[in-house]
């Protein structure tokens, strides 16, 4: 999921309307004319081609619902944790790396990124392509570009957003050579094992195997080249670190914690605020600080560099927490299971 749809995803709950009609035809709606002649002026598309495609879209109330209901700011860190962190997931996660042992290996060459990343990433995003979700992208496009309404001035920007996804999807089917309107994914219109929606996958799925069609719909091993150049191309540093735990006398100020930004104070800054860690590393590493409340009391992190770039696929702290307590757990029973130890 990429990071633009998650804020969208989180900036609606609690401000949701439904709009006043419901429509079956999306060819009909009253702003798809324009969304029409621009496909047809600007990309070349067939007017009947657009046309017929938004015919079948259907508009999905479910789709609008499931849209204020974000785990990320309504569930506390332990809650939201447990959701992606078990036995299961861990374990599954373990199985697949085993199978796909070979495209990961050849994708850390190639891209530099860990994969233990790249199987977590996966693993929290569709346990491993078990549930990539059952709605048709088309249906999920049309009802957020042209039937999302919220009474927020931020209105405009979230269906200038979905529909320029719906451009991106109709984009991706042209030049992947597939049918837009049976092409399935998540209530958001994200797809594949990776969850890219339609603009990431322009922009960062790969076919890998070259077999002349990036699927990350069904094919792992495009799927892990797909998220590994999603990593690469936002600036994944081979070998260093992603978070370290740290401790802290007195709790920090509310404005100084879990913001997402690009790290900027050392972490010979943040010791002389009070943060100790216990592992070993540069005090010139960036770092920012982060606070999530555990069961029992507040936890405390210094996210760096490879943390910021995991918060690229979808800007939550707890989001790339979990993908990065994941993987590591993932990678010890790894270790474990097969004597097969990958450094972090």
């Amino acid at each position: 999921m990429n990071n633009i749809l998650a804020s969208v995803l989180l900036s609606v709950a609690g401000l949701l309307t439904l709009a006043s009609q419901s429509h079956a035809d999306y060819s009909t709606h009253p702003e798809a004319a324009e969304f029409i002649d621009s496909m047809v002026e600007k990309h070349h598309f067939a007017r009947e081609d657009i046309v017929s495609w938004l015919r079948t879209a259907t508009h999905q109330e479910s789709i609008v619902k499931a849209m204020s209901r974000p785990a990320e700011k309504v569930k506390p860190w332990y809650q939201y944790r447990n959701h992606f962190i078990s036995d299961q997931r861990i374990d599954g996660g373990v199985a697949f790396w085993e199978q796909n042992r070979q495209t990961l290996e050849k994708a850390e060459r190639d891209f530099g990124v860990d994969p233990a990343i790249i199987v977590s990433i996966i693993g929290v995003e569709t346990n491993y392509g078990s549930n990539t979700g059952s709605y048709k992208v088309v249906d999920a496009l049309t009802t957020l570009a042209f039937d999302y309404y919220t009474y927020t001035d931020k209105r405009e920007s979230r269906k200038r957003f979905f529909t320029a996804e719906l451009e991106n999807l109709f984009l991706l089917a042209r030049e992947q050579k597939q049918n837009p309107v049976e092409l399935k994914g998540s209530y958001a219109g994200a797809m594949g094992l990776g969850q890219f929606m339609p603009s990431s996958y322009r922009h960062y799925a790969v076919d890998y195997d070259s077999d002349q069609f990036a699927d990350i719909w069904r094919n792992p091993t495009d799927a892990i080249g797909s998220v590994a150049n999603y990593f690469a191309e936002h600036g994944w540093r081979q070998g260093e670190a992603v978070a370290v735990r740290a401790n802290i006398n007195s709790d920090p100020a509310e404005e100084t914690v879990n913001k997402l930004v690009r790290p900027k104070q050392s972490l010979a800054e943040l010791d002389s605020q009070g943060y100790k860690i216990m592992q070993s590393l540069p005090p010139e590493t960036k770092a920012f600080p982060m606070r999530f409340s555990a069961k029992y009391g507040n936890e405390y992190w210094l996210g760096m560099h490879n943390f910021y770039v995991i918060s690229r696929y979808n800007p939550r702290t707890k989001y790339a927490m979990a993908v990065f307590q994941l993987s590591e757990l993932i990678r010890q029973k790894k270790c474990r299971q097969y004597n097969d130890c990958t450094p972090s």
